[in-house]
C-alpha cells in the first residue's frame, strides 16, 4: 500500500473500528479487543507515512470536489504528520488505560464509551491530515460532536450542564468566527487549500488581514485563549481517560495544531513578519499563561489544577505560533509533543489515585506516595516535562520557544516563560513533596492502598518513560519540524 493510499484510509479508520466496537458491544472481552486492534492499526498505518514525510514527500489524496477550489482532501506535511504520530501512539496506552480505569470504577454505558473514543481519534487524524482549511474545518466540528457524549459520560445534572459549556463554546467560536473567516479567506484567495508560503500575501489590505487573523485566532476554541477557555476546566467532569483525551491528545491538541496551520499555511510566515496581523497574540497568549497558572495554584481538586495548568500550557504554543519565528515555531510544533506526553502521563496518575485510594483532593494526598510509590514517581516526571526541566521532553520545547522570543527581539516573552515555569513548580512539586516526604498522618490514613491495577499502572510508566526518551532522542521530531521553516532560513 502506497503512502498516498495510506493517507486517505488512515482517517477512517477508526470510524470503521467504532462501528465493529458498537456491534462487539454485549460482549466486553471483544469488544475492548476491537478497540486496541483498531488502535494498534492505526499507529501502524500512521508510522507508515512518516518515512515519506521525513524524506520531504507531501503524500496526500483528493476525495472529492465540493465546489471549485474547495474539496474534501487530505495531504501530510510534517506538522501534521508530528500530530498524527502523537495521536495514534497515545491512543494505544489510553486504550489499554481505559480498559483497566473503566472496569475497576465500574462504568456504566462503555460501548458507547470506546466509540466515541475511536471518533474521536479518527477526527484528529482527519485534522492532521487535511490538505485545506475546509477539510480541516469539517474534521474540527466532528471532533466537538463526537467528545460530547465522552464529556457527559456520567450523565448527571452536574456533566449534562458541564456538557453544554463545553459545545456551546466550541460550537459558538468555530461557528460564529472561524466559518467566517474561512469563509472570507475562500472569497479573497479563490482556494482554501494549504500552502507553504500562505494564501493572503497580497491579496487585501493589511486591516483586513487582521480581522482575518483575529476571527481564525478567536473561532479556534479548542485552543482555549482566554476568555474562552472554560469549557475546558468544565469538562473535568468526565472520566479521567476522557480528561487525558481532551487534554492530551485530540482535543486541545486539535486547537493549537489548527492555531499553528493558520499561521503557517494561511497566513504564511512572511506575511507574519511583514504585515504582524497578530501584535496582540503574544500578549494574550502571556495574561493566558500566567493567569491560568495564578488559578491552578488556588485548585486543590487535582484534575482542577491539572486543567488549569493545560489552559496555560495550551498559550505556550499559541505565543510560540504568534511570534512567527523559525525557533518559535520549532518550539510550538515541540511542545504540542512533549506537553501531550507529559499531561497525559499526569492525567493517568490522578486516575490512578482516584480509582484505587478514591482521592481526588490534594490535600488528602499526604503522604500516598509511600503506598503508590510507581504512580507518584511518574507523576514527578511528567510534572517534571511538563515544568521544562531536564531529563525530561519539556525543556527542548521551552528553550526553543525562549530561543524564538529572543530571535524575534522580544525579551519580555522571555521573562513569561520564566515566571510560568517558576509557577510550575509552585503547584506541582508540592503535591510530589507532601506525597513522599510529609507524614501528617497521611501514610496511616493510606493504609491498605497499594497501586492501580495494572491496566493503569503500565500505560502511565510508558507515558511517563516516553518523556524521558523525548530529551534523550528530540532529532526525528526536531528535523520533521525544521522542513516547515527552512526558507526563513534558521540561524
Amino acid at each position: 500500500m502506497t503512502a498516498d493510499q495510506l493517507v486517505g484510509y488512515a482517517p477512517f479508520l477508526p470510524f470503521v473500528g467504532a462501528g465493529v466496537i458498537w456491534l462487539a458491544g454485549p460482549r466486553p472481552n471483544v469488544r475492548e479487543a476491537c478497540t486496541l486492534i483498531t488502535a494498534g492499526l492505526l499507529f501502524i498505518m500512521v508510522a507508515a507515512i512518516l518515512p515519506t514525510v521525513m524524506d520531504g514527500g507531501r503524500p496526500g489524496v483528493t476525495l472529492f470536489d465540493v465546489v471549485p477550489g474547495i474539496s474534501i482532501a487530505f495531504e501530510v506535511e510534517p506538522l501534521g504528520m508530528l500530530f498524527a504520530m502523537i495521536a495514534a501512539f497515545l491512543w494505544i496506552p489510553n486504550s489499554i488505560y481505559s480498559i483497566g480505569y473503566m472496569r475497576a470504577h465500574h462504568e456504566e454505558n462503555q460501548t458507547r464509551y470506546y466509540a466515541c473514543f475511536a471518533l474521536a481519534l479518527g477526527s484528529a487524524i482527519g485534522v492532521a491530515f487535511a490538505a485545506n482549511m475546509f477539510t480541516l474545518f469539517l474534521f474540527y466540528e466532528v471532533l466537538s460532536v463526537c467528545t460530547y457524549p465522552l464529556v457527559t459520560h456520567a450523565g448527571t445534572p452536574e456533566a449534562k450542564r458541564s456538557g453544554r459549556i463545553y459545545l456551546g463554546i466550541l460550537l459558538g467560536t468555530s461557528i460564529g468566527f472561524q466559518l467566517l473567516a474561512i469563509l472570507w479567506t475562500y472569497v479573497l484567495a479563490g482556494t482554501l487549500d494549504f500552502r507553504p508560503e500562505g494564501l493572503l500575501a497580497g491579496r487585501a489590505s493589511e486591516a483586513v488581514i487582521a480581522i482575518l487573523f483575529a476571527l481564525y485566532i478567536f473561532g479556534i476554541g479548542k485552543a482555549a485563549l482566554m476568555p474562552f477557555h472554560r469549557w475546558l476546566p468544565a469538562a473535568m467532569v468526565a472520566p479521567t481517560p476522557v480528561s487525558a483525551l481532551l487534554h492530551a491528545v485530540a482535543v486541545v491538541k486539535a486547537g493549537v495544531f489548527t492555531v499553528m496551520k493558520v499561521v503557517v499555511y494561511v497566513f504564511g510566515l512572511d506575511l507574519m513578519q511583514t504585515a504582524n496581523p497578530g501584535t496582540w497574540l503574544p500578549w494574550l497568549a502571556s495574561f493566558t499563561i500566567l493567569t491560568a497558572s495564578f488559578i491552578a495554584l488556588t485548585k486543590d481538586n487535582l484534575k482542577a489544577r491539572l486543567a488549569y495548568s493545560t489552559v496555560s500550557q495550551l498559550s505556550y504554543i499559541v505565543l510560540g505560533a504568534s511570534l512567527a519565528t523559525s525557533w518559535s515555531i520549532v518550539g510550538g510544533g515541540m511542545h504540542i509533543l512533549m506537553h501531550a506526553f507529559g499531561k497525559i502521563t499526569l492525567f493517568f496518575c490522578a486516575g490512578a489515585i482516584m480509582v484505587t485510594a478514591h482521592k481526588t483532593e490534594i490535600s488528602d494526598m499526604t503522604g500516598i506516595g509511600r503506598t503508590m510509590p510507581l504512580t507518584m514517581f511518574a507523576f514527578l516526571l511528567g510534572a517534571l516535562s511538563v515544568i521544562g526541566l531536564p531529563p525530561m521532553g519539556g525543556t527542548w520545547s521551552k528553550w526553543y520557544l525562549a530561543m524564538g522570543a529572543m530571535q524575534a527581539d522580544q525579551i519580555v516573552f522571555v521573562v513569561v516563560l520564566l515566571i510560568s515555569s517558576l509557577l510550575n513548580i509552585a503547584y506541582f512539586m508540592p503535591i510530589v513533596v507532601n506525597a513522599f516526604f510529609v507524614d501528617r498522618g497521611g501514610s496511616h490514613a493510606h493504609t491498605g492502598i497499594k497501586e492501580a491495577p495494572l491496566a493503569c499502572l503500565i500505560p502511565l510508566l510508558i507515558t511517563a518513560i516516553g518523556s524521558l526518551l523525548l530529551f534523550l532522542f528530540p532529532d526525528p521530531a526536531y528535523q520533521l519540524l525544521l522542513q516547515i521553516v527552512e526558507p526563513l532560513t534558521v540561524p
